[in-house]
């Protein structure tokens, strides 16, 4: 596997390698061997649930007061400096 992938692996880790991928496998075997006949098959192993809470409109903040965080403003914007086809002091 290691000439395919094109890694560079001493003798050393390629030995540890193959001892840990041989017992990977053994275990792989080993559920193999067990009767799975009678469980049925899950995508996920506990119920899920999704938590959101309802959608309800409430009153926003005032623009002034978003804007009082501003570190630069336009005309009751947000100003930002401008990331494609200008520089940063052509924003300012």
């Amino acid at each position: 596997m290691a000439e395919l992938a094109r890694l560079g692996l001493s003798d050393a880790e390629i030995t540890r390698m193959q001892d840990q991928l041989s017992s990977i496998l053994e275990h792989i075997a080993a559920i193999d061997r067990l009767d799975t006949d009678v469980i049925p098959p899950t995508a996920q192993v506990v119920a899920m649930t999704n938590v959101t809470r309802p959608d309800v409109v409430t009153a926003s903040l005032p623009r002034e007061a978003i804007l009082e965080n501003a570190p630069r403003q336009s005309e009751g914007f947000f100003e930002v400096h401008a990331i494609l086809g200008a520089a940063i002091e052509d924003a300012s």
